[in-house]
């Protein structure tokens, strides 16, 4: 029986609004307890055999409420004389389903089914007010089902989507209160239903484990059938999930657990790479494309460009984060032996060298450092051993060592160390920093990063351009020889002469000492300059640093991590890893001066480097030692000494020679060879004359006042504005090549009437710098679900999104509008 409170609050409510209230009673539930209802002066009549009277009572009474009581059955038609009353007042019932109904509003009898069938439901009322909330005007039985599993679910939707993502969530977390919530409240035969109906999904025993298996089968093969739209809902659902940043973590959990019950690997096993290419679900299929990519790549049976594309599509990988190392690693692989291949088998001149060098060569050894850090901090570096080896070993030996032989032959002509295209070293002052501060009120800083080479300083400008508002300029200066840090360090401070110890330590620069920052800044003090180290400017507090810029017109920032790592035999192996901390550290040093008003800032170096990730061959190194009068200074790169003999294996220079000053002679050995000498490390080193080590980046930067950085731009070309099938397929143009100014960006499609999507969400990247339009062409295929089948014949707009940053939301940039003009005759009626 129905709470004698809730059939008189239920009757009081009706009596509100009308002034006679029928109750119908069928087994006389509440005859005994009719006088204990108090209804506030509301007249009370029971119908016992005489309607007639009771009729006329109410018909007289305009005036007094009535609550007209009756148990029993009720005479049907003409024989209920109070038939036209009831018909006009209306009838109450207390049982519980019309009670219900009559509390939520739910007043059409279709409604009375399902709450009857669902009583359970109701029995919570954190759960009828949870439901009462979220129904509206024109909501079916249907609907009402739909949203009591998503009160039950805690889902976002009612769609079947929103439903299935909350039971797909539990099950990859190996739970299932929520799925035995539906079942214990009978709604779980509904939940299948809609699978079946929707999805297709045909098991006569459904599980949601056996529905995992099945919709992940489904989906390595593209979700094809052999009917028309046959998959057409799961697969936009599935690729909702799929793409959606919030179900990733989950769509991974389910896919391991479906891949190993679906023996992928075996499946997969004899396809080609280039094939599985697109399918971004299963970590099987990466490990396999990488395995096979890297083979193709190692044999130079694929192009870079290839390759490029391959990467790209597995951008989109559920497993992207987990791979990511790998696939750079191969990208820079391919370019790497790609543009070693295409070396010159001769250089014509030393100066062609310097200039090939800035503009194309030293891309080597910036992929070389690039695929080198990648597999050294990949999660797996398996994969990539076969490939590894070969990059080591061309890198070695044919560019390093054989294409060094060149670069040597271009040099032996060399009587003076100098260049009619990069100026010297020891000019650095002169022309960088002392034509900025001659009016005597600009001021200029000059960060000297120990070790930098040419390709890390590329790498620097780029990252720097790619900053709003910010503009980087690349050059060279000709390192001096020997190329080691206290001759480079004195090469860059404002002197006239620079005169070597025989001992290598100190350098006087116009006879002062200029080993360490102390000694530098006494220099430094004589132009209103100051010199301290990077780690103290980065430690300093803003305002702090703002007074200490308003003290002085230059300043000279020391920083050595490079270097730092590279010069001990324990750590030159991590010497990628530091020049990958020196490129944060340098970028954050910009933005410090910066901040502190600075508006002109220079960024340079003492000198490059030379590294292989492998130890050295015996016939890298010279098989002579060093003869002379004295030889004072013995490196693995350099000689210093008086009297030093003439060898075959050393270029040698009289100080004279190399633009210094003194009577030290100076042997540098030929190529990339090393002095042997025990302890020392055998993977880095720097002080000789290869274009690593003495083609030395100086880096201009200035702030702008305007913005200046923007996506490329994405413009959608539609080939028709139909839509004639369960699919669309679109092609779209990056307008430009992307730049540092000019960003990569993503892209999300979908179609949409009003707020609602009627398809799937696929999302593409724009990141191609080629400069030819015909690469910057991507293809997309959307798959329309089963909502669409209610916009035919009406336009539609198609939403190209992108992410807003520091969120998971998404913006609308551009649109196009079609029409659906479809013909149903093959679909299945959902």
């Amino acid at each position: 029986m129905t709470d004698l409170n809730s059939v008189r609050d239920a009757l009081l409510s009706r009596l509100a609004s009308k002034r006679v209230v029928f109750w119908h009673d069928t087994a006389g539930e509440y005859d005994a307890e009719l006088d204990a209802l108090d209804l506030d002066g509301v007249t009370v009549v029971r119908v016992q055999d005489n309607e007639f009277g009771v009729k006329c009572t109410l018909l007289a009474d305009h005036v007094t409420k009535h609550l007209v009581y009756r148990s029993g059955e009720v005479a049907r038609g003409t024989g209920n004389w109070l038939l036209d009353l009831e018909l006009a007042y209306g009838v109450f019932t207390a049982d519980k389903t019309s009670m219900l109904q009559q509390e939520l509003g739910l007043n059409d009898p279709a409604f009375a089914p399902v709450i009857e069938q669902h009583q359970k439901f109701f029995t919570a009322n954190s759960r009828k007010q949870a439901l009462e909330k979220l129904l509206t005007e024109g909501d079916d039985a249907i609907r009402l089902r739909a949203k009591m599993c998503q009160v039950l679910v805690k889902a976002s939707g009612n769609k079947l989507t929103d439903i299935t993502r909350e039971l797909l969530a539990e099950n990859a977390a190996d739970k299932s209160a929520k799925f035995d919530d539906l079942a214990a409240f009978g709604l779980d035969g509904f939940f299948w239903e809609g699978l079946a109906s929707i999805y297709r999904y045909p098991s006569k025993t459904p599980t949601m484990d056996d529905f995992v298996l099945w919709m992940f089968s489904r989906a390595i093969e593209d979700f094809v059938s052999a009917t028309p739209d046959e998959f057409r809902n799961i697969r936009s659902d599935f690729n909702s999930l799929r793409y959606d940043v919030r179900s990733q973590a989950m769509m991974t959990k389910l896919a391991s657990r479906a891949a190993e019950a679906l023996d992928v690997k075996s499946k997969i096993e004899h396809r080609d790479y280039r094939d599985l290419a697109k399918v971004t679900i299963f970590e099987e299929i990466d490990r396999k494309v990488i395995v096979d990519l890297a083979a193709a790549v190692a044999s130079q049976s694929v192009t870079p460009r290839e390759v490029a594309e391959v990467v790209r599509q597995r951008q989109e990988s559920l497993w992207q984060a987990k791979y990511a190392k790998l696939y750079e690693a191969i990208q820079s692989a391919s370019d790497l032996l790609a543009s070693i291949a295409e070396l010159p088998n001769a250089i014509a001149s030393a100066d062609l060298a310097l200039e090939k060098y800035q503009s194309d060569w030293f891309r080597i050894d910036q992929q070389y450092r690039w695929f080198t850090y990648a597999y050294q901090t990949a999660d797996f570096q398996k994969p990539l051993e076969a490939l590894k080896a070969e990059v080591d070993k061309q890198y070695a030996n044919k560019y390093l060592y054989d294409f060094g032989g060149r670069w040597q032959q271009a040099l032996e002509p060399t009587g003076e160390w100098k260049s009619a295209i990069l100026a010297p070293q020891a000019r650095f002052f002169d022309r960088h920093v002392a034509p900025v501060v001659k009016d005597g009120r600009t001021k200029v800083v000059v960060i000297i990063s120990d070790g930098m080479r040419y390709e890390v300083a590329d790498e620097l400008a780029s990252m720097i351009r790619s900053e709003d508002r910010f503009e980087a300029s690349l050059s060279a200066v000709l390192g001096s020889l020997p190329s080691y840090t206290q001759l480079g360090m004195a090469s860059l401070l404002p002197q006239a002469t620079l005169e070597l110890d025989p001992d290598a330590l100190p350098v006087f620069a116009d006879g002062k000492p200029t080993n360490g920052t102390a000694n530098r800044d006494k220099i430094l003090q004589a132009v209103n300059g100051h010199a301290i180290a990077a780690a103290d400017v980065l430690a300093m507090p803003g305002d702090e640093l703002r007074g200490l810029y308003k003290q002085h017109q230059i300043f000279y920032v020391y920083h050595d991590r490079i270097d730092a790592a590279g010069d001990k035999a324990a750590t030159e192996r991590t010497v990628f890893e530091a020049a990958e901390e020196t490129l944060r550290e340098l970028l954050l040093l910009v933005k410090k001066w910066t901040n502190a008003n600075a508006t002109n800032i220079v960024i340079t170096a003492d000198h490059g480097f030379l590294y292989q990730d492998i130890p050295l061959e015996t016939s890298y190194y010279v098989s002579e030692s060093p003869q002379g009068d004295a030889v004072t200074k013995t490196n693995r790169r350099f000689v210093l000494g008086r009297g030093l003999k003439l060898s075959p294996s050393f270029m040698t220079f009289t100080s004279a020679q190399a633009g210094l000053i003194g009577d030290i002679d100076i042997q540098i050995p030929k190529s990339i060879h090393r002095i042997p000498q025990s302890g020392a490390g055998t993977r880095y080193v720097h002080g000789g004359a290869s274009l690593q080590e003495i083609v030395v980046p100086v880096v201009t930067v200035n702030k702008k006042r305007k913005s200046d950085t923007r996506p490329v731009n994405v413009d959608l070309m539609p080939e028709t504005d139909k839509i004639t099938t369960g699919q669309l397929a679109v092609k779209l143009l990056q307008r430009e090549a992307v730049t540092d100014k000019i960003q990569a960006r993503r892209v999300r499609l979908g179609l949409y009437v009003g707020d609602s999507l009627i398809s799937d969400q696929p999302i593409l990247t724009f990141d191609s710098p080629s400069e030819d339009q015909r690469q910057r062409y991507q293809s997309a295929t959307l798959y329309l679900s089963q909502d669409a089948d209610d916009f035919n014949n009406r336009p539609v707009e198609l939403r190209l999104e992108e992410p807003i940053p520091n969120t998971t939301q998404w913006k609308s940039f551009s649109k196009g509008t079609y029409t659906i003009k479809r013909s149903f005759t093959t679909d299945f009626d959902f």
